[in-house]
């Protein structure tokens, strides 16, 4: 049986894709925000983390080295790992790189899929909490990059505006509430999701949804 937490602990990549629509079912991440990791049984993945992980690190020493290269200071993955706690739960997350000059900074996410509106929001959601939750960067005004294999999408700070910061607010605080949170099962969410059957019963079987009578057209 799944351990609930003592406090609702929430990645930021649980917000993105629900902050800009691609996802509606907010209630896998608010299971995952209210219950222990471990304690849960997950979905067997096909993704192929090795090669992602090979691309991705591949990408990031690329922008690394342009970027010392031009005699920033970069601090990478682990150095930028963070916890914000508010009043409700508690966000967590790391960013790609981080550096700094004076009171302004950059905070740059490699990605090495198709381009996603996401994405920016993920860069958003750092450029909010950084400053707040790591003290060395209290005070610092952060902009954003998404870098792609081909191209990269600059995300200005003009971005974390009063709507966004409400949208943000509000999504936490449903994914941190004691009542259970919107349930939206649906082929394609599900066949991404690794929670199982056996704490959604309502989860879409994407093998049996693809199957059954062929129709005559």
């Amino acid at each position: 049986m799944p351990i609930k937490r003592d406090s609702p602990y929430i990645w930021v990549t649980w917000l993105t894709k629900l902050l800009v629509g691609e996802n509606s079912c907010e209630w896998a991440a608010w299971f995952k925000a209210n219950h222990e990791g471990r304690s849960w049984t997950k979905v067997p993945s096909n993704f192929d983390a090795s090669e992602w992980q090979l691309n991705h690190t591949d990408l990031l020493n690329g922008i690394r080295e342009e970027m010392e290269h031009d005699g920033k200071v970069v601090f990478t993955e682990a150095q930028n790992a963070f916890s914000l706690k508010g009043h409700t739960a508690t966000l967590g997350g790391k960013p790609d790189l981080i550096t700094v000059s004076g009171d302004h900074g950059t905070i740059v996410d490699a990605k090495t899929g198709q381009p996603s509106p996401s994405h920016h929001i993920q860069v958003l959601l750092y450029m909010y909490a950084i400053p707040r939750a790591l003290g060395q960067y209290k005070g610092v005004i952060f902009d954003g990059i998404v870098v792609y294999p081909d191209h990269a999408v600059h995300v200005p700070h003009a971005g974390l505006d009063a709507q966004f910061v409400e949208h943000m607010s509000n999504l936490i605080k449903r994914l941190a509430a004691q009542h259970p949170a919107r349930k939206v099962p649906s082929k394609m969410e599900c066949g991404f999701c690794n929670i199982t059957v056996s704490d959604c019963p309502e989860r879409v079987d994407i093998i049996d949804s693809i199957q059954g009578e062929t129709e005559d057209f």
